[in-house]
């Protein structure tokens, strides 16, 4: 089985998923239970998600420029600041450590 093999099952895998949520009953997707778990899925993958981008490289943990960008973004966006800004001061604080040295 090669790798193309895999992309495609698990794109048939994902497809079947999709199409098997319209199956659902609105009546179960309307408890508050329900949606509170969905609304909690998502921020909670999302957060693995940077957190596996920011520190991750290969099998290993990194501690890099990254790092810091990434507190600086949650700074930023803890103070309400327009996501662009944000972006920018991120890049601009990695740019400079790795400037400086910081792998």
């Amino acid at each position: 089985m090669t790798l193309w093999h895999i992309v495609l099952a698990a794109s048939i895998i994902c497809a079947a998923l999709k199409l098997a949520g319209y199956s659902i009953p609105p009546r179960v997707l309307e408890k508050p239970s329900v949606s509170r778990v969905a609304d909690l899925m998502t921020v909670a993958m999302l957060a693995a998600l940077i957190t596996v981008q920011t520190l991750g490289e290969g099998q290993a943990i990194v501690i890099d420029a990254r790092l810091p960008a990434l507190g600086v973004a949650a700074v930023l966006l803890a103070l309400r600041t327009p996501f662009l800004v944000v972006v920018v001061a991120a890049a601009v604080v990695a740019a400079l450590l790795r400037l400086a040295g910081m792998p």
